[in-house]
């Protein structure tokens, strides 16, 4: 549901109406260059149960090496997750749907559907009887994922989904009616497509899926985490990379604003910059980072995030001003201080807050050198609380030295960084024997 916008009618036909053909609205979405349309003769439609629109292809390999020449991913949406020169595995045939649930938001423009809520859902012709959701990192959408996640799975023959998380892009604050409601559709459309996912299974290969894994990056752990919180009838167990984290007295919107702070005066040449950004959290030896982060991470998604749980803090305009100049006052997203908000806008984010309740098995890793979600304001923060929550034997916390938010960054300190990939196949390979024996 659309916050601050005119609410579109939920569209309850499995088709999308082009306002130039209103009279034409039964006619099903249009395929496009990326996008082969409807299912080829001799590949069976595969039904995905509350899904109000799908497509699906037969191919000769689900991985990227397959779905790049085909149309049917996205490389804009991994760029920057993979190291220069990563090789993934390929060689998986089977079935591709792509698809979407009823949503009323717009904000995902993927195969020209303008339609959020979007997902793809890939089974394997020989299938290990598992599944792997997954949900992307930061606003982007569901091909995110393809090359650390799905490519790396499928080859072990699981079947995998991912969602787009139910809207996407700059503006997610507009989704929604409550401060937090954009966030809390991130969470609630990963449960809707799992259910979907293990049903669709189910029903191609004569029996559910033995076990369901959650996994995912940077957002995309946040949900993993949340997932294993409140959902975990759902699951065996989930695996995180560099998660956000949303708590009652921290997030991005206290560890952004000293760094948008601090940063310019640390670039400048003041020695006190540099201490602040320690403070911060912000590791050292990750300096080759900060300029980076300053000018692509750190004040969007602080603008962004904020206007969504605090959107009264900037009045009437919307996600602030970018790099406002320290010192400028109230709106200033550099001036944030979240300690000091309302109560509404606690309770905004206590409603999207983890608890570290978790109730299956999952593993966390972290880069030691992430300046996004640095360890010692997220991934250490996150471990404690799951052994206050008396729930340390599920969790097994990782930390990887040189690892930074995204393996795309590794170019920046090639002496420095590593990617962090290795790790998480290693995760994975390790969350299947920790599980082995878990319904």
């Amino acid at each position: 549901m659309l916050r601050r916008l005119a609410v579109v009618p939920l569209l309850l036909t499995t088709c999308l109406a082009a306002p130039a053909a209103a009279a034409d609205a039964a006619a099903p979405p249009a395929a496009t260059a990326r996008h082969p349309g409807p299912a080829p003769a001799g590949c069976a439609d595969v039904h995905v149960p509350g899904a109000a629109y799908t497509v699906s292809a037969c191919l000769a390999d689900l991985t990227t090496t397959g779905t790049v020449p085909t149309g049917h991913t996205d490389p804009a949406d991994w760029a920057g997750l993979e190291a220069p020169g990563t090789v993934t595995p390929s060689g998986v045939p089977g079935v591709q749907v792509d698809g979407y649930f009823p949503d009323t938001s717009t904000t995902n423009t993927d195969h020209g559907w303008h339609h959020d809520s979007q997902f793809v859902v890939r089974l394997p012709r020989h299938w290990n009887g598992g599944l792997v959701v997954a949900g992307p990192p930061g606003v982007r959408e569901q091909y995110a994922n393809d090359r650390i996640i799905s490519d790396q799975v499928l080859a072990k023959g699981y079947a995998y989904a991912a969602t787009d998380k139910g809207n996407t892009g700059s503006e997610i604050y507009r989704d929604g009616e409550r401060p937090g409601d954009a966030i809390l559709e991130w969470h609630r459309r990963f449960a809707e497509l799992t259910r979907a996912a293990q049903r669709t299974a189910a029903a191609y290969y004569g029996h559910a899926p033995r076990t369901t894994y959650a996994a995912g990056l940077s957002a995309g752990g946040y949900l993993v985490r949340w997932q294993l919180e409140h959902y975990p009838r759902l699951y065996t167990g989930g695996i995180d990379w560099n998660a956000l984290t949303f708590t009652r007295n921290g997030s991005l919107l206290t560890t952004l604003p000293p760094a948008l702070r601090a940063y310019p005066r640390y670039r400048a040449g003041d020695p006190d910059a540099h201490a602040e950004m320690l403070a911060a959290g912000y590791p050292a030896g990750s300096e080759a980072l900060w300029d980076h982060h300053y000018r692509t991470q750190w004040d969007f998604l602080q603008r962004v995030i904020r206007e969504e749980v605090d959107p009264g803090y900037d009045g009437a305009a919307q996600a602030g001003t970018p790099f406002c100049p320290a010192g400028t006052g109230a709106g200033c997203d550099t001036d944030y201080d979240f300690a000091s908000r309302p109560a509404a806008v606690h309770r905004a984010v206590d409603r999207i807050a983890l608890s570290g309740r978790i109730q299956r098995p999952l593993i966390s890793i972290q880069g030691t050198l992430d300046v996004l979600t640095p360890p010692s304001a997220f991934g250490d923060v996150y471990h404690r609380m799951v052994t206050d929550a008396g729930r340390s034997a599920l969790q097994r916390y990782v930390l990887v030295a040189g690892g930074t938010h995204t393996d795309g960054l590794v170019p920046l300190a090639p002496g420095t960084l590593k990617p962090m990939l290795p790790s998480f196949v290693t995760a994975f390979a390790e969350l299947e024997a920790w599980t082995r024996h878990t319904p």
